[in-house]
């Protein structure tokens, strides 16, 4: 079977199992078995393919057509122009929570908290954007910690980035003048409704903690005057509709300086807390 075939082939069973990105995840996954950069696909659509390639180019596109996530299936995902690994255990960082790491990088910073940290691309972007800086990712997951510390050491940031599970500030001690997160706020309510790939594939402690989807703002309120250094800051991801609540949440607990900032289709993005 030629390139252009198998291709053609996989695009058509993606679109019949009503995968939207149909020939753009055909061309991923082909280009994860062969083991070249997408674009040398078309220069390529001649080239036969190898018994190997072909039984793991198959292999994938079961996979995908049970709507696992093409990030899942090759064990990465890019973000900030790196490429994180990323598996079962971790949600997959997405182009939303870039936001986050171009409102941090407007700030100085020198010690960095991110609590739920995943995959630890924020924490990790950070870091490798400035130089000099340390941080200390935590997450409730133990399995989520070894992807991170294993980002960390792909990037050469293992002696600047320390990870821990910690249920958000339980393990945490010290201060940090800049404090982030992305924490799960899909309310309960609302996860019948998700894609099947994030629904069915992406750990729901890391999506949702349940009820009206505010309660990690609501724990991270309470405890971030005891983390966060004078004249610091801390910048949370939230849902397109959580505006206004986050920011009342924040204001019960005694801040007063508080921002919300709008993502690249002008939704509520990322809230700003001084």
């Amino acid at each position: 079977m030629t390139v252009a075939e198998a291709l053609r082939r996989a695009t058509l069973q993606l679109r019949q199992a009503g995968i939207e990105e149909a020939a753009g995840d055909a061309r991923h996954l082909l280009a994860h078995a062969m083991h070249v950069p997408r674009e040398q696909l078309l220069l390529n659509a001649g080239l036969l393919l190898s018994k190997a390639q072909q039984s793991e180019f198959e292999r994938s596109i079961s996979a995908r057509i049970s709507r696992k996530p093409v990030s899942q299936i090759t064990g990465r995902r890019l973000f900030w122009g790196r490429p994180f690994t990323v598996t079962q255990d971790t949600l997959d960082p997405r182009p939303e929570t870039e936001c986050l790491i171009e409102a941090a990088l407007h700030r100085n910073f020198t010690r960095i908290l991110d609590l739920g940290t995943g995959t630890g691309c924020i924490l990790l972007t950070l870091l490798s954007e400035r130089a000099g800086a340390t941080g200390v990712g935590v997450d409730i997951s133990a399995a989520a910690m070894c992807v991170a510390r294993e980002n960390a050491a792909a990037f050469g940031l293992a002696d600047r980035a320390e990870f821990a599970v910690s249920d958000w500030f339980g393990g945490v001690w010290g201060r940090f003048d800049l404090i982030v997160s992305n924490p799960p706020y899909i309310a309960q309510a609302e996860m019948p409704d998700l894609a099947p790939e994030v629904r069915d594939w992406e750990p729901h402690l890391a999506l949702t903690p349940g009820g009206d989807g505010l309660g990690a703002y609501r724990v991270i309120a309470a405890g971030l005057s005891q983390h966060l250094a004078d004249g610091g800051q801390a910048i949370l991801e939230i849902g397109a509709a959580q505006g206004a609540a986050v920011r009342e949440i924040f204001q019960r607990a005694g801040f007063d300086r508080i921002g919300v900032l709008a993502d690249f289709d002008g939704r509520d993005r990322v809230v700003l807390v001084e």
